[in-house]
């Protein structure tokens, strides 16, 4: 076991708290497919970023807000096969509301439709893509979660799935813990990840003699 204390989680959400994948592979896939990209690369190269990102990289030349707005409506429209991860529920359930956020690279009507969808609530402090400039891997959605519950990221812990984030959290000056959910532990290794593990069933939190957190790890 790992002993970490802190003020507050940042959460990621797709990967960490709800497993989105099978779905958000299909809608780029298609997309992929319509566009005449290899699908397996794009799938792999829209996990965990800003979905304007991907389309801006692959299509600098579209109509980039058109493309996005199509994308985001297939995602919110296809929830089939979308699950809580282990663990999530009762994590979250472990913490008091003003000690915990989601800073995710979805807009926030998708975030809000996969959250009612997985029965999760919907935190105040919420950041996403729809409320930063640049989004992950710069710090900016963790800088504004972190503030958002009167923070510094420095001290707050990052829960990331994804290099991208990885990186967003460590750039924000969190700490970071990485699952295993999506990406290999190499990946996330030279993402910068301070600890790995499992998922959420491998973090457990209790409050510490400063009135904040105690994260334990099962390593």
């Amino acid at each position: 076991m790992v002993t970490i204390r802190c003020n507050a989680l940042l959460f990621d959400l797709d990967g960490v708290l709800i497993d989105s994948t099978p779905a958000v592979a299909r809608v780029w896939h298609g997309w992929a497919v319509e566009h005449g990209f290899d699908p397996e690369t794009v799938v792999h190269q829209a996990h965990g970023r800003p979905s304007r990102v991907t389309i801006r990289e692959l299509l600098p030349n579209a109509d980039i807000n058109r493309e996005d707005r199509e994308v985001e409506r297939r995602e919110m429209e296809d929830l089939e096969g979308m699950v809580l991860l282990p663990g999530a529920q009762q994590l979250l359930n472990s913490l008091p509301p003003d000690r915990w956020t989601i800073a995710t690279s979805c807009t926030r009507a998708l975030a809000e439709v996969r959250l009612r969808a997985a029965g999760l609530p919907i935190p105040k402090a919420m950041i996403t893509a729809s409320d930063v400039k640049i989004g992950k891997p710069d710090p900016e959605p963790y800088l504004k979660a972190a503030a958002g519950l009167g923070f510094a990221a420095s001290d707050c812990v990052v829960v990331e799935d994804a290099p991208a984030g990885v990186r967003a959290g460590k750039a924000a000056g969190a700490r970071v813990v990485a699952f295993l959910t999506t990406m290999s532990r190499r990946s996330l290794e030279d993402a910068g990840a301070d600890w790995i593990v499992q998922n959420c069933a491998d973090v457990t939190v209790s409050g510490d003699d400063d009135h904040g957190l105690q994260l334990s790890l099962k390593m």
